[in-house]
């Protein structure tokens, strides 16, 4: 296996675990909260998605999703268009309310076709350039991805966690 096939396999999982989800999900139950402060469905994959398609856009140097397939008006949230939710409070994350989970995934889908487009084509080497000197140590491609697969699977977890909580109410 190679480290591209490694990396789209992770992305993969990620895909599925949003599926699994959201899948036949009203837009109340998205919207669900376990307490005021808690992140809903909705939130939870809006974020990761959004963290993806930012993140792998930016090492790719390409356009993210987001914008370029006019998913941020499709969502019409009151955010700016370069918003990914880091550090949103809890009246943010109550703005984040879809119709249904198919806007959810396939948003979701459309950075994953984008992240694995990007990531089936990298070599071994490809994954020592660094993309954030911001960081000590730098941030290596390698890490970045790793880094988002780490968080992407958290939140899909927080995710099934509350459509677990949902299905036992």
């Amino acid at each position: 296996m190679t480290s591209a096939e490694l990396l789209v396999d992770a992305f993969s999982r990620i895909r599925g675990a949003v599926h699994r989800a959201v899948d036949g999900l009203t837009a109340e139950q998205l919207a669900f909260r376990v307490d005021s402060e808690a992140n809903s469905i909705a939130w939870l994959v809006w974020h990761l998605t959004r963290i993806q398609d930012d993140h792998v856009a930016g090492v790719a140097q390409a356009e993210q999703v987001w914008t370029s397939q006019g998913w941020v008006d499709r969502f019409g949230l009151p955010f700016d268009p370069r918003d990914t939710g880091y550090g949103h409070e809890a009246d943010e994350v109550a703005a984040v309310r879809v119709d249904s989970g198919e806007l959810l995934v396939g948003y979701y889908d459309a950075v994953h076709e984008q992240t694995t487009r990007y990531v089936d084509r990298l070599g071994d080497a490809d994954l020592a350039r660094i993309v954030d000197r911001s960081w000590d140590p730098p941030v290596t491609l390698g890490v970045r991805l790793v880094s988002v697969i780490a968080d992407d699977l958290q939140h899909a977890g927080q995710a099934a966690l509350v459509r677990g909580i949902l299905q036992r109410r």
